[in-house]
């Protein structure tokens, strides 16, 4: 472990990470959750099922509606069935697959209040079970609309970070760099972030401690991000990873948590976005490549995003330990 270090570790550290000293594993992931679960606590009352349905993916949203429509309509359907399809007129009783065919259809008709007339309950039963499937009907769509429009209308910083950092030359020493840039068309400005890292330190005894430290960067703030923004945390004498070599971040546990703060200006709020690198995504001896250039016209910047992790191969200088 390298000299800087167990100097630093004597300072006084970030006791306000939220994570305490004793956690383990990731602390952020990739998408900017925490890596926390919970016990002691049903499911039904551990999720939010609002903020679990608005934090999924499009594709598994779209996908868990469809799935909830057809699974409800197959289970009236099946309940009409069972209770006899005497009690729905204009059912085609040629064979049993073309009588449920008829109700599922009917059930589905009945679920979004669409009704075209052909098939139709008869008695008190089958007219229970419609006008509670109608009502149904309306609750869901009415929660599916409010879905649609959380998820549409919810302001979000829609950034996308390298997927590693790397510790590349830098000024007179060596720098923790990683980027970001927006990928939508959405206007931020004010934009801050705020760097913290997690070091696991063995104190003997396998007796295992995480410490946490804030990272100065060289520019914190910047007034419009429309370009790529490349972090820079100098790693000097008022750095914690002073001193440390390539085997270092290669076998001491760290983690760099990454909060991001920007101003969007159309939906005049302000939009939150949090990441982190573990070790296996710190790259020692490497530099980030121009990720935008000038278009063929000269008149406008092309950002290329495929560019966003491309790096190359960088000596770093080498530390006098001794000073260390």
């Amino acid at each position: 472990m390298a000299k800087g270090f167990k100097k630093r570790i004597k300072q006084e550290n970030t006791q306000n990470s939220g994570f305490g000293s004793r956690a383990s594993g990731r602390f952020i992931n990739k998408d900017g959750l925490p890596n926390v679960r919970r016990r002691g606590v049903n499911v039904l009352n551990s999720l939010s099922w609002y903020h679990t349905m608005l934090n999924l993916s499009s594709f598994r949203f779209i996908t868990y509606l469809v799935v909830m429509y057809i699974l409800i309509n197959l289970v009236f359907a099946l309940i009409y069935y069972l209770i006899g399809v005497e009690h729905l007129t204009g059912i085609d009783k040629s064979d049993p697959m073309n009588e449920f065919i008829d109700v599922f259809f009917f059930s589905s008709q009945t679920f979004t209040t669409v009704g075209y007339g052909r098939i139709a309950p008869v008695g008190f039963l089958a007219s229970l079970i419609a006008t509670f499937e109608a009502f149904l009907g309306l609750l869901t769509f009415a929660i599916a609309t409010g879905l649609f429009y959380g998820r549409f209308s919810r302001p979000r910083a829609y950034l996308k970070f390298s997927d590693v950092a790397v510790i590349a030359p830098f000024q007179d020493a060596s720098a923790l760099m990683f980027r970001l840039a927006p990928y939508k068309n959405n206007a931020l400005t004010d934009a801050d972030v705020t760097l913290s890292t997690a070091i696991e330190i063995n104190e003997g005894d396998n007796n295992l401690k995480t410490n946490f430290y804030r990272l100065e960067t060289q520019l914190s703030k910047i007034n419009t991000l429309a370009l790529n923004w490349t972090v820079v945390h100098k790693i000097d004498e008022n750095s914690p990873f002073y001193g440390f070599t390539g085997d270092d971040f290669k076998n001491i546990n760290i983690e760099i948590i990454i909060h991001v703060r920007a101003f969007d200006e159309v939906f005049s709020n302000t939009v939150v976005q949090r990441s982190s690198y573990v070790s296996r995504e710190i790259i020692y001896g490497a530099k980030f490549v121009p990720m935008y250039y000038p278009d063929n016209d000269k008149d406008s910047t092309v950002l290329d995003l495929d560019k966003i992790n491309d790096y190359e191969k960088a000596e770093i200088p080498v530390f006098d330990n001794e000073k260390a």
